[in-house]
């Protein structure tokens, strides 16, 4: 998943004090033969590793307090950050080595330390430039419960958006497989309805906690397709932004001529 146009760095920390979660748990199965010794998060991209880039990214914005999960090689994960120093950022480590608990069940068992305000949460396999300011802005305007990072670009699965921007659905192009409300919408409803490409970016009000029904091990996506009927989950439509999925080796060579 790639968009090659550019976007104007951000000239101020607006974000300063806003919290953030890097998802670095994962398997990374689509990534070998790299994840047969290392963590993807490790994998390099110009000389730096996917988790150095995106703790750098969110330091532009003044996001300096970020906690990451870790499973697989987690050891070699901590000893890069204590080495580095964190790469100048206070980073806390949600310990998922017992048991890789996905997404959602991941982001719940690291709920203590979002104790204010809206967090960020990204997958670290993606790399992005897209303006945190405009999206947090976005996210307090709509009083969403969760924004999520989208882009009109083809892929096999999209969330599903009413004409308010508002989560209604899931649906894979593949199979044919919807899920969530618009299961239930009429084909007249349907027609409102737009997919759009999710880009692994959200941001989250701590009050989201407290609405998860789920417990253990879990997808974020099956929380918001539970969640949609009742509360906010708003698109933030970020399509102009550069973004690479470095979900397999062959990605790196596109990652590494978006982002020198």
């Amino acid at each position: 998943m790639v968009d090659k146009s550019t976007q104007t760095n951000p000239s101020s920390k607006t974000l300063m004090g806003t919290k953030a979660m890097i998802l670095a748990a994962g398997l990374g199965t689509r990534f070998k033969p790299w994840t047969d010794k290392y963590p993807k998060a490790l994998a390099i991209v110009n000389g730096k590793s996917l988790l150095q880039r995106n703790i750098e990214w969110l330091q532009r914005y003044g996001m300096n307090h970020v906690i990451v999960n870790v499973h697989h090689f987690a050891d070699q994960i901590l000893a890069a950050i204590q080495s580095n120093n964190g790469w100048g950022s206070n980073i806390t480590i949600s310990d998922e080595r017992d048991e890789v608990l996905e997404t959602g069940g991941g982001l719940q068992k690291a709920a203590w330390y979002f104790n204010q305000g809206p967090f960020v949460l990204l997958n670290v396999d993606i790399l992005c430039d897209l303006d945190f300011n405009a999206m947090m802005h976005h996210h307090t305007q709509t009083s969403a419960l969760a924004t999520l990072a989208v882009t009109r670009r083809e892929t096999s699965r999209y969330f599903l958006f009413n004409e308010n921007d508002q989560l209604c659905g899931w649906r894979n192009v593949r199979t044919n497989e919807e899920k969530g409300p618009v299961v239930n919408f009429s084909a007249a409803n349907k027609k409102n309805i737009s997919q759009k490409a999710f880009s692994g970016i959200h941001i989250i009000d701590p009050a989201f906690f407290s609405r998860i029904s789920r417990r253990g091990k879990f997808s974020m996506v099956d929380v918001y397709l539970d969640l949609a009927d009742e509360e906010t989950i708003r698109a933030f439509d970020h399509s102009g932004s550069k973004l690479v999925d470095v979900g397999n080796v062959e990605a790196v060579a596109v990652a590494e001529e978006l982002f020198p």
